[in-house]
């Protein structure tokens, strides 16, 4: 298994969009993404994304639609795993990591992840900066500078990791199994 974000070879439809792509081809696979419309996106890859094991990462185009996609798929992810009691705090805080990569992050993709393991959920976003994130005081009434305190309030952990090109902003929340 590759590490998050790192290409592997898959079957899945829509994985030679960008992921498996050569670096000599890679610039038409990301035309090629660039051009798909939200629900295309959702559509390519909500069946790569609702494997248990969730090792695939997905590539989003940097833009602010791409949140609300992100949004929909993790959704999607966790009412198929059966996690209904996260699918509020996952929804939001994965649009939350998606739209702070997209407004902070001068690449041209970024990479979503959701990954269940024993006790908890993961979902990560990767970028092409190596700028961490840092939360910063809200203008009263604005409507910038409260994400990544949602993030804070909401998750049971969080964090950020430096790669070798980019970082990876994550968060966690436990899954409370009912016994």
């Amino acid at each position: 298994m590759a590490g998050w974000g790192e290409a592997e070879q898959s079957s899945h439809p829509g994985s030679g969009l960008l992921g498996d792509a050569s670096s000599e081809h890679r610039p038409l696979a990301l035309a090629a993404l660039e051009r798909l419309s939200p629900t295309e996106l959702e559509q390519v890859y909500f069946g790569r994304m609702c494997e248990q094991d969730g090792s695939d990462e997905v590539v989003l185009p940097s833009r602010p639609q791409s949140a609300s996609v992100a949004r929909r798929l993790v959704l999607s992810v966790l009412q198929s795993w059966g996690l209904h009691q996260l699918l509020e705090a996952g929804e939001l805080l994965a649009g939350e990591l998606i739209a702070n990569a997209v407004r902070h992050a001068a690449g041209r993709t970024v990479g979503l992840q959701v990954q269940r393991r024993a006790g908890w959920l993961r979902v990560e976003v990767r970028d092409s900066s190596r700028a961490l994130p840092c939360r910063i005081v809200a203008e009263p009434g604005g409507e910038a500078g409260y994400g990544l305190q949602l993030v804070d309030d909401l998750a049971d952990r969080w964090g950020a990791d430096l790669l070798p090109r980019g970082k990876a902003v994550w968060f966690e929340l436990k899954i409370r199994e009912r016994g």
